[in-house]
Order: C-alpha cells, then structure tokens, then sequence
C-alpha cells in the first residue's frame, strides 16, 4: 500500500457517511469531480475498489468496509484531541485500549481493571477479548495499550513488552448448591467427578493436572472450555465441580449459585499487565497494577 493521503481519506469516510458523491459535495463544500478524483486516487493507494455502485448511491465494497472502520477511528480520536486542547485539560489519552486473554475468569478481569473507571480524569476503556498470541501481536503493533494476562511473555519472544506482574490467588473448586453435598470431603471427593475444566494448553489446565496426580484423585473430565464464563455457566447448570481463583470466591458462590469445596494453596495462578513500556507511566495503568497488588492479590 502506498502512503496513505489522509485529505483523501477525509473524502472517502464523508463520502461513506453521506452515501454519495453528491451528498458529500455539500458537506465538503467541493465540485463532486474533486471529490471523484481524490477517491480515485485513495483506490490506487490502497490497491482495491472502495465503493460499488447501486443505482444513485455508493455501497462500500468489503476492503472499503475496512478502510471506514479505520477511518472512524482516526476521525474520532481527531475529534477528542480537538475537544481536549480546547478545554485545556491535560493531554494524556481518555482511552484505553485494552486486551483480556479469554482464559483469565471475566470478574478478575472486572476487579483488575475496575480502579481505572473511578480516576478523577474521565476514561473510557476498550476491552478486547482473545487468545495470548493474537493480543500480543495487537499490542506490538499499537492496537492495544495493555494486556492481562494468566502468563508472562516467554523468553525468546520477539516483541517488544515488559511483564508487570500484578500478583497471584490459589485456587478453589466450586459446585453448584444442589449437587455440593455429594462433594463435602474435599479433596478425596473429587475422585472419579465431573470437572469442568480449562483446555489442556491453558497455564492454569496444566497446574490442575499435577494437582490432581499429587493429591493421588482421578477425576472425570466432563467439559474443556476456553472462555472461563461459559465454564462457569455450565457449573451453574450443576453439570460439574470447577475451578476458579480464591480472589473471587465470594463472588463466584453468589452468582453461580455455588459452594466453595475448598481451597488449594499450593495451586496459584498468576496475573500479569503486559505493556510496551519498562516503566509504567499511564496513570489509569499505574493505578490498575497499585490497587491490584494492595487488595485484590493481597
């Protein structure tokens, strides 16, 4: 792709928004062949035809629905910075973009990020929900200004982020109310019962497995998840015991509907931030990863 002309882009997102070249003449306050010609121009940047025509108007074609979510963005953030150095307030970024690997349970997520909601400087944050390679490609190219994360970056990895750990929480198994009397004596219960479990290449999967050999238990996998809410989902149908973090276990019994069976606390897992920079210096980032190691890793 060639550089990319951003006059041409602001041709093209308005011509998007208006849904001709005509109506988007108006608003721009040019000839609607200055206009032609300029999106002409961001095609030959960009490769590929943007717009397909049907009848009068424009439809974006499927590299011009891309080209606009792009646009959005930039535009968006253009009007934020506007706004912000017009009302004097100091120029540190309202958004933070961040990525959540889907294996960390969604209300430590919630309890990690939920300090950065109540700074005196308003912040909205975005949040990104996927696999540890796929945020960690995001964060080194600038999608993402941060990512949590159940494990630090392994060495020998080339990408430029710094691990930030945050602290660690043993872990609990749980059952719903209805079934919980069948598992009273814990650990030996858990012999031969219905786990609900991470999948096997998970941090967490693993310390379960030499768990479950130390404590000399044989537990029946019922169910291997990758999102930690439908494995809790699944608990709360009474369909398995399942583990999740003692930091949380107040939380997980009144909204599953659950009894804690125990706690293991030679089991940990372990959360990190993982940022581009050495030193932290966001202020909702440094506050995240504070409050974090006070009280919810305490």
């Amino acid at each position: 792709m060639r550089h990319l002309n951003y006059a041409h882009l602001l041709y093209f997102w308005t011509v998007a928004r208006e849904g001709s070249i005509a109506n988007a003449s108006q608003v721009l306050h040019l000839t609607p062949q200055t206009i032609s010609g300029q999106l002409k121009l961001l095609e030959q940047a960009v490769g590929e035809p943007l717009f397909n025509r049907v009848g009068r108007g424009l439809v974006l074609t499927e590299t011009g629905q891309v080209v606009n979510q792009y646009a959005d963005e930039i535009f968006m953030l253009g009007a934020e910075l506007t706004q912000r150095v017009k009302s004097k307030q100091a120029l540190v970024p309202n958004t933070l973009n961040v990525g959540i690997v889907n294996s960390i349970p969604k209300l430590v997520a919630l309890r990690i990020l939920e300090p950065a909601m109540t700074l005196e400087d308003p912040l909205r944050i975005v949040c990104r929900e996927s696999d540890f390679d796929r945020l960690l490609g995001d964060l080194a190219v600038h999608r993402l200004d941060l990512v949590i994360s159940d494990r630090s970056i392994p060495a020998g990895m080339n990408v430029k982020a710094f691990n930030h750990p945050l602290g660690e929480s043993p872990i609990s198994f749980f059952a719903h109310r209805s079934i919980a009397c069948k598992y009273t004596d814990f650990p030996e219960s858990l012999d031969n019962a219905p786990l609900l479990l991470p999948v096997s290449d998970s941090p967490l999967r693993r310390t379960l497995e030499d768990w479950f050999d130390n404590a000399g238990v044989q537990p029946r996998v019922a169910a291997e998840f990758d999102d930690s809410a439908l494995l809790k989902a699944f608990g709360e149908a009474a369909l398995g015991v399942y583990p999740a973090p003692s930091a949380i276990a107040g939380e997980v019994a009144s909204m599953y509907h659950s009894v804690e069976l125990g706690s293991v606390k030679s089991m940990r897992e372990s959360y990190y931030a993982i940022s581009p920079e050495r030193k932290l210096k966001h202020p909702a980032v440094v506050q995240i990863t504070e409050r974090a190691r006070q009280t919810l890793f305490n």
